[in-house]
């Protein structure tokens, strides 16, 4: 008996061992029978079930006739549906080329033959036969579950490809908490570089808090020296996965899924007009859906599993500046100048030909902090300002202006009134005749007069 039918077996023992009491009469047997019947229990697999009365009686039997083995669930005995030439095609096909993968295996067949099983049979089947090793000769290697102990004990990032937005491709980076599933930190963009990612990991780091680890892939873009300079600042310990093993990031992979599956299928019916859109709209299906839907394996919300100890200290806006400092360094001249991109700065005179780490905002290079050996001495003052924003430092292109609608509210307003004018007499606009002209009734009075 292996391990999970045990598992089975004692989950229904639990259940009857009162019910199969010899000493019961069937009277109380009948009665508490009906009251488990109506109950939920928790099942072996961690999930609440229902067990009807029938099958509390079968189980009941079966442990008076057969005793605790009884009760673990027989083998389904299965008629292979996949002929036997079909596999022995697909090991020969593996064996002639061993880097072969299942799907491709899988097309060959269907090329070959008409039909072919699903990549997933012919995995097993390799996996069955000994045939899932790599090319040199060695089995895959296994990799254990594995989950954080505590909310921002490590956080995951990586980034996805997305759709095409005002005729721009658009990337996704996203920090993911090991331990709660919560997106931490997000945003698109149209490129691919460190203002994105430091723009997704600023916001996550001012919401929700500084991890104690942060793992993340090889990429250009994760390995800057930008990135390690805000965690060392941090005190966060970065940590990447090791060339052609991506172990370890499956949860934010999986999470990846769900944003194609369950965001990117709205985005592709409705489209979005600018990449701010696109973080607005995100932003809300996280917020509302994401972040408030139970999660299959923790069986929580990633929100309340996340504050499940309590609302996490975040950084001051200070310290997140600091952290989010470039740097650059650069050997004071003998005029006590330094070169950086372009520009000429004076710095002080008792640094001549110390070499200095410049701190500066990328989006603004007319402010340098200078450093030397650890502390801090004073500003680099500009001489010559050819570039104001580092080379890499382009922001997401503004969205277009909204068209103007065409409407002139004064003049509508202005028609209208002329309409309404010309509708009814305005006296207002009449000749005055007081001066010329006989006014109606001058005749009688005349005629009148003596």
């Amino acid at each position: 008996m292996d391990n999970k039918s045990r598992d089975i077996a004692l989950h229904r023992y639990v259940l009857i061992r009162e019910a199969a009491d010899p000493s019961l009469s069937p009277a109380q047997r009948g009665e508490l029978v009906r009251s488990l019947a109506a109950a939920e229990h928790l099942g072996p697999d961690d999930n609440y079930v229902r067990v009807s009365r029938p099958t509390l009686d079968r189980w009941i039997r079966a442990w008076r006739a057969g005793g605790f083995d009884a009760l673990a669930p027989k083998p389904r005995r299965s008629v292979p549906v996949i002929p036997g030439e079909v596999l022995e095609l697909a090991a020969a096909l593996k064996k002639e080329a061993p880097r072969r993968t299942a799907v491709q295996i899988a097309e060959i067949i269907k090329a070959s033959r008409g039909a072919a099983p699903s990549a997933r049979t012919i995995q097993r089947h390799f996996a069955a036969t000994g045939l899932n090793r790599t090319p040199d000769g060695r089995p895959p290697k296994a990799f254990g579950r594995f989950e954080a102990l505590a909310p921002n004990d490590l956080w995951t990032g990586d980034a996805l490809h997305g759709p095409v937005v005002a005729d721009k491709k658009s990337y996704l980076f996203a920090y993911i908490d090991d331990h709660s599933r919560l997106l931490v930190g997000h945003r698109w963009g149209f490129a691919e570089d460190t203002l994105r990612l430091e723009a997704a990991l600023r916001a996550g780091l001012a919401a929700r808090g500084v991890p104690r680890a942060m793992y993340t892939d090889n990429g250009s873009v994760f390995v800057s020296r930008w990135l390690e300079r805000a965690c060392g600042v941090l005190g966060i310990r970065l940590v990447h996965s090791r060339p052609g093993e991506p172990a370890g990031r499956g949860k934010i992979e999986r999470f990846f899924a769900t944003v194609r599956q369950e965001f990117l299928v709205e985005i592709h019916l409705r489209g979005a007009t600018d990449i701010a859109e696109m973080n607005s709209l995100f932003a809300a299906w996280v917020e509302t859906i994401y972040h408030r839907r139970v999660h299959s394996e923790t069986k929580q919300t990633p929100l309340e599993r996340f504050l499940a100890a309590g609302t996490p200290a975040v950084p001051t806006p200070a310290e997140l500046h600091e952290a989010f400092l470039w740097s650059e360094w650069r050997t004071v001249t003998k005029t006590a100048t330094v070169n950086l991109f372009a520009n000429a700065y004076e710095v002080d005179q008792a640094l001549v030909g110390a070499k200095v780490e410049l701190l500066f905002d990328p989006f603004d290079l007319s402010h340098i902090r200078v450093r030397c050996r650890g502390r801090e001495v004073g500003q680099a003052v500009p001489l010559v300002i050819g570039r104001h924003v580092h080379p890499k430092a382009k922001p997401d292109p503004a969205p277009p202006p909204a068209p103007k609608t065409g409407i002139d509210y004064l003049k509508m307003i202005e028609t209208r009134h002329l309409e309404e004018t010309r509708r009814r007499i305005s006296y207002s606009g009449l000749p005055e005749d007081a001066t010329t002209g006989d006014q109606p009734g001058d005749a009688e009075a005349k005629e009148d007069r003596p």
